[in-house]
């Protein structure tokens, strides 16, 4: 996006940078007035201009401006800091003629100037945080114009273009682009395996050898072609690197100071050994975390196989409902508690850089989402199936939910009419990869949107009953005492409703888009086998996800602050964790479900232990082999922006040695004796070299002096060379050897 542009999207919010909003509901008058003088102090300090407004009833929105000449220095600094830590090719230009290429490059370093310390050139703003606790959040305006042309334009396309995401970038930040351009990439890759996996329902049905290995090739090779194609997003967008820039946590506690042997900085540091000490209580919360929801979800499995299966008296219709709302009661619920502890421990292991602790917190999240969303499927697959004759018939003591209610000749069938459903897991698929993704879609887009509207009538419902108590009087005379009016003015009535509304919205986080991404793919690796038309399903899915997640958003998220990276973080090494674990779970599926796809019936027995151990182990080796030879297969693959990036080295590399010639060209022509140099071969005469001769013995000289005085000048030893080729052409010897 060039500059002229960020213009115009400013100029469509007044040319508005960002917006704080600052709360004082339960905080003392004279106390928030105070913190508010710290704040607009703060933010004109560092080159900042404000203008205040009214918010909601306990709130009022402080709109920034950056000047053009701070804004200036401050991108310069910035692009200095890339170029020396190797994140860009080029020298920045001289920092009065620097000026935002993007309006992401725009907002984020203002968003600097905001937040960083006062000791690294910003105000030291952080909402809800220390001093200032009543500011509740930073966030800059959308460019609604924009998002609307996006999204009439992109509703019409199958496929997003490489200048669509970099639209997005300009817009949103890297961050943002990375997800938008995993997305459009694992949604193109999906069309095969799509088109694949239906042809081989058709023909082949499930548990096909050759869909099974298929799919595990097509997962390896999704996740390499990624590694390789983050890259060269890094390298288009020219963050490659950016995750090595130094940026310290906030909240980061050193214990002690170590003075650096090579630079003598004193640094504060946090010593390795006490914090591997604290990262060793991730196995003990790992555990306890796969106990805590492996038990409830175990349990909910087992009541809900007794009463679908086992149980067949009265209120069964209600009673299978039993296990879904126990389970949409007790997982998120046990869920929040164990991220919260998460959370809590990520803290105790106290990581210096911000990109050390969200790497560290996501990975604990992931543990968690891996135990939510395939535990049920691999109990059914690994425990019901090969299990199921000999454990369910002890699930009757589960009759004691039921036994107030009915007699107890009703509350079960007998032992002998129990059989194994082997069309339970192919349900249980489907579930999770059809129904699941659509109430999640529902969730995400649907339900925000209704239920910020429905708060908007609730908030107009209280302004009206409190209008008919009498406050609005009380207001208005503490407003006319107050001498100031704080009416919005009519040119920017609509431009300030639209702004407190986006002050209400949620915030957006990429973090969350990717998980459930991740998790999708999981679904794909695993359990795919099962039902081929998996893919066909998320082919689907993610065609509407790309464009839910933007209008998700445009419209029902504030705007994120944009933010760079180079990558989309440890989810990459989540996808290929589950591509090898896809790996194992195929292997075993394949053997256990060979006969025909129903299964052992119940019955361990079928089940020789050696034969599966052997086809897992075997399974996981090809996967090895076979991510090898597809890893090496992309490494001589070269991506566009890989040529580019090399070209430019290239030409920094000639721009340099071409300067450096110059300069030593220069250097040596200073150095000539230009009277020696422009001497004729005429002037070296007998009587010269005499006069050499006893001029040098005047002074000392060693013997490297004397063999380098004994000619003067490339002219003189041009002459002594051609007299030697004279004399030795006309020497009888050289006749004779001719």
């Amino acid at each position: 996006m060039a500059p002229s542009a960020c213009k115009n999207a400013l100029q469509g919010n007044f040319q508005v940078d960002y917006v704080v909003r600052y709360t004082f509901a339960g905080a003392d008058r004279s106390e928030a007035t105070e913190q508010l003088d710290r704040l607009l102090r703060a933010l004109t300090e560092v080159g900042l201009q404000t203008e205040v407004r009214r918010g909601d009833e306990s709130s009022l929105l402080v709109f920034v401006r950056a000047s053009e000449k701070r804004l200036g220095r401050a991108v310069h600094r910035s692009r200095v800091r890339d170029w020396l830590y190797g994140v860009r090719n080029t020298e920045p230009d001289a920092a009065n003629s620097t000026e935002p290429q993007t309006e992401a490059e725009r907002l984020r370093v203002i968003s600097n100037m905001i937040t960083l310390p006062r000791e690294e050139g910003g105000a030291g703003i952080t909402p809800k945080n220390g001093e200032w606790k009543n500011v509740d959040s930073i966030f800059p305006l959308h460019d609604e114009t924009t998002n609307q042309n996006w999204m009439k334009d992109w509703s019409q396309k199958t496929f997003l273009t490489r200048d669509d995401l970099d639209l997005i970038r300009n817009k949103f930040g890297e961050q943002v682009g990375f997800y938008f351009a995993f997305l459009q990439s694992y949604f193109g890759f999906l069309i095969f395996p799509a088109v694949f996996g239906f042809s081989c329902w058709l023909l082949l049905g499930s548990f096909s050898v050759i869909y099974t290995l298929i799919n595990c090739l097509w997962c390896v090779i999704f996740v390499e072609y990624w590694k390789r194609l983050e890259v060269d997003y890094a390298l288009r967008w020219q963050t490659r690197g950016v995750s090595s820039l130094p940026s310290k946590r906030r909240e980061f506690k050193p214990e002690k100071d170590v003075t650096d042997a090579t630079t003598g900085e004193v640094r504060k540091t946090f010593p390795t050994g006490k914090r591997l000490v604290r990262q060793l209580l991730q196995v003990p919360f790992a555990l306890v975390a796969a106990s805590a929801l492996g038990v409830i979800i175990a349990t909910c499995f087992a009541i809900e196989i007794f009463i679908s299966e086992v149980y067949n008296g009265p209120l069964k219709s209600y009673l299978v409902f039993i296990p879904t709302i126990l389970l949409s009661a007790l997982v998120p619920t046990i869920s929040a508690v164990l991220l919260s502890v998460a959370t809590k421990l990520n803290d105790f292991e106290n990581y210096e850089s911000q990109e050390s602790y969200d790497k560290a917190l996501t990975q604990k999240i992931f543990v968690l989402n891996f135990i939510t969303s395939y535990l049920p499927v691999f109990l059914t697959a690994f425990v019901y199936v090969p299990f199921g004759s000999i454990i369910v018939p002890y699930l009757d003591v589960f009759q004691v939910t039921v036994r107030p209610f009915v007699s107890k000749d009703k509350v079960t069938v007998s032992r002998a009419d129990f059989r194994i459903d082997p069309a339970r897991l192919r349900k249980q698929v489907i579930y999770f990869t059809v129904t699941a993704q659509v109430v999640n879609l529902a969730l995400e887009t649907i339900v925000p949107l209704v239920k910020r509207k429905l708060f908007r009538k609730y908030k107009e419902f209280n302004k009206e009953l409190a209008a008919k108590n009498g406050n609005n009087g009380n207001n208005a005379v503490k407003v006319q005492d107050s001498g100031v009016g704080f009416d919005d003015p009519s040119e920017e009535t609509e431009f300030l409703k639209r702004v407190r509304n986006e002050a209400e919205l949620d915030e957006y986080d990429v973090t969350a888009d990717l998980r459930e991404m991740c998790i999708q793919f999981g679904y794909l690796s695993l359990f795919s086998p099962v039902w081929p038309l998996v893919p066909v399903s998320f082919l689907i899915n993610n065609w509407i996800e790309l464009r839910s997640d933007f209008f998700k958003i445009c419209k029902e998220c504030k705007r994120p602050t944009p933010q760079r990276t180079d990558t989309i973080g440890p989810w990459i090494d989540a996808l290929g964790f589950l591509a090898w674990v896809g790996s194992i779970t195929s292997g075993a599926l394949l053997y256990m479900f060979s006969n025909n796809g129903l299964g052992p019936d119940g019955t361990p027995g079928q089940i020789k232990g050696w034969v599966l151990m052997l086809t897992i182990f075997f399974s996981e080796h090809l996967w090895l082999i076979v991510r090898s030879v597809v890893r090496s297969t992309m490494s001589k693959i070269e991506l566009p922006s890989t040529r580019q990036e090399k070209a430019e080295r290239y030409m920094m590399r000639k721009r340099y040695l071409a300067s450096s010639l110059e300069a030593e060209i220069e250097a040596v022509g200073e150095d000539v004796d230009e009277p020696e140099l422009q001497a004729s071969v005429e002037d070296i005469t007998r009587t010269s070299l005499e006069e050499d001769a006893r001029t040098s013995s005047l002074r000392e000289t060693t013997p490297a002096d004397r063999f380098w005085a004994r000619q003067r000048g490339w002219r003189e030893s041009a002459k002594v060379g051609a007299g030697i080729i004279q004399s030795q052409a006309t020497s009888p010897e050289v006749k004779k050897e001719q």
